[in-house]
């Protein structure tokens, strides 16, 4: 039990009103309001009436079972790394202040995934159009395709412009996924609590994304199997873009939200370690893209074959993810 659950128990007991406490203290409701809902610690005089007000020592307000283990944890992991590197102490209002922010960017940066996903089906349908339509004129030809190429980058230039402008929000916490973190007193249990409040949530948008992209690609198998027509294949095509985009926006949103309990308790892949590969391998990954999406471009503009030449970033995602992982094997085995 956090600090805020032990301050809301204890009034409850004695029967008082977050008025009639705040009376007592001489303070404002709010604040007992903040304290209950861990967006804000007491101060230290604060903890000392409260002890006295309702008969519990100072220890069991400001020690807890989750608060023990998880800075025992923290310290060792802390140990292990030279004590020569910056340590960054992060207070309450900070830390959430961060993970607010991250739920509401994390709307509108999965908007900007879904939206790349989606960009192709346009263009893959005038494709599929011209050829339904036997249509045998180049010049209607080129000006379908054309048309789909501008719905394609103008989607394409609106999803950037969400990352550019929702990102550079994200940018002065920056330090979170990338320093040690030294999170001030309350902190450690506050997050933890948030995290596993999600954790379920997590798990059902994992599950459900996960299951739409499997499923959602029953219906092209099915429909090549029984030999359809080649526009009802494209129509299929379709369908499961919008199927895997839905299913970007939950893997990206949730993902966003549970990151950043991670970033702050530096557990799984922001655990000390992992960020200081993390910072190694910055200089490349920037390399990558740049090079992808030369590619990209160079392909497309070559062959013309812009309905199928967004397999590229499919294609450079999963490698990405693959080298990540192998460069994060290497790093720890160092």
């Amino acid at each position: 039990m956090i600090l805020a659950d032990k301050i809301m128990n204890l009034r409850k007991q004695q029967g008082m009103s977050q008025e009639e406490l705040a009376h007592q203290l001489d303070i404002s409701r709010q604040s007992v309001s903040k304290w209950e809902s861990g967006a804000s610690i007491p101060d230290l005089d604060k903890i000392l009436k409260l002890s006295d007000l309702f008969g519990v020592s100072t220890d069991y307000l400001l020690k807890d079972e989750i608060e023990e283990i998880s800075y025992s944890e923290s310290s060792a992991s802390l140990d292990e790394n030279n004590d020569s590197e910056i340590v960054k102490s992060v207070s309450i209002e900070e830390a959430n202040a961060f993970m607010d922010l991250y739920e509401r960017v994390s709307k509108k940066i999965a908007l900007g995934v879904t939206l790349c996903v989606l960009s192709p089906i346009f263009i893959i349908l005038a494709g599929g159009l011209c050829s339904f339509a036997g249509m045998e004129d180049t010049a209607s030809e080129d000006f379908l395709s054309g048309i789909g190429v501008a719905i394609l980058l103008s989607i394409i230039a609106v999803a950037v412009s969400f990352f550019i402008r929702y990102g550079m929000q994200l940018d002065k916490y920056e330090y979170m996924e990338k320093e040690k973190l030294s999170l001030q007193y309350g902190v450690q249990g506050i997050v933890e609590k948030k995290k596993e409040e999600y954790e379920e949530t997590f798990r059902d948008t994992m599950v459900r994304s996960t299951l739409m992209c499997i499923f959602g690609i029953i219906p092209l198998i099915v429909g090549g199997a029984l030999n359809l027509d080649g526009f009802i294949l494209v129509l299929l095509v379709d369908l499961l873009l919008v199927l895997i985009a839905i299913a970007c926006y939950g893997f990206v949103r949730a993902g966003m939200i549970y990151s950043s309990y991670q970033m702050l308790l530096q557990q799984g892949d922001y655990d000390v370690k992992t960020k200081r590969g993390n910072k190694k391998a910055e200089a490349w990954s920037g390399a990558y893209w740049c090079l992808v999406t030369a590619i990209f471009l160079g392909v497309s503009f070559i062959t013309k074959a812009w309905d199928m030449t967004w397999i590229i970033w499919a294609v450079a995602g999963v490698l990405y993810a693959g080298l990540c992982c192998v460069f994060s094997a290497v790093s720890k085995e160092k």
